[in-house]
């Protein structure tokens, strides 16, 4: 488990920051600094919960942000059967544990590294690399509800950087597993998404791009 830790550093550098702004945009937005941890405690999905207090701060009741948010990450559906591949047969720890913790950059960074893990030890790998990640983001985000009265003070340069570290953190998880290896995907996942956002929600187009990048990816994989 200690070496997951070791690994999941490189996702928890990119979460503090992420989490963090979370933090100061559900405080801004009106909701208790309570309901954000929680929301981070127990939702732990990422870009999701900036959509979830987008709509809630919007007015959108609970049965229009669930369902939304429940869409936006069906994406992750397809993550647990391919990481099931890589960690083999003899599956000790409970699923939900495992499932729980399984975010995009999680998921990109066991799937690069998972492979050079022995086998005996994947499992206790992925969960040390999760709670790594986990603590990162539930820890940012009580940092960005405690600090939230000091960030219009820092410089305006800073304050708009925050936005850039989600995209940020993507592409260079993308560069550590080598983008020369799934170029298909990721040119056949960026052309459809390309396409499609000009014609349907942002959230919509990335599910469908991640789907079509992974046909792609099966499509061509015979063929070196």
């Amino acid at each position: 488990m200690l070496a997951g830790l070791t690994a999941s550093l490189s996702v928890a550098t990119g979460y503090l920051p992420i989490a963090f702004s979370f933090g100061v945009a559900a405080v801004q937005a009106g909701l208790a600094p309570s309901i954000a941890v929680l929301a981070s405690v127990l939702v732990y999905a990422g870009a999701s919960q900036f959509l979830l207090i987008s709509l809630l701060a919007s007015g959108a009741g609970l049965w229009t942000a669930l369902p939304t948010v429940l869409l936006m990450n069906a994406r992750h559906v397809l993550y647990g059967p391919a990481l099931q591949v890589v960690l083999g047969p003899r599956q000790r720890l409970a699923t939900p544990w495992l499932a729980f913790g399984l975010t995009d950059e999680v998921f990109a960074t066991a799937m690069s590294k998972m492979q050079g893990v022995p086998e005996a030890e994947r499992e206790h790998w992925l969960l040390g690399l999760q709670l790594g990640a986990y603590a990162a983001w539930v820890g940012g985000t009580v940092m960005g509800v405690t600090l939230v009265g000091e960030v219009d003070r820092w410089p305006a340069a800073v304050r708009e950087g925050l936005a850039f570290v989600l995209p940020a953190l993507f592409f260079a998880l993308l560069l550590e597993a080598g983008v020369l290896r799934w170029w298909r995907a990721v040119l056949t996942a960026a052309v459809v998404a390309a396409v499609l956002v000009c014609f349907i929600p942002g959230y919509h187009a990335l599910a469908l791009a991640i789907l079509c990048g992974a046909l792609a990816h099966a499509a061509t994989a015979d063929r070196g």
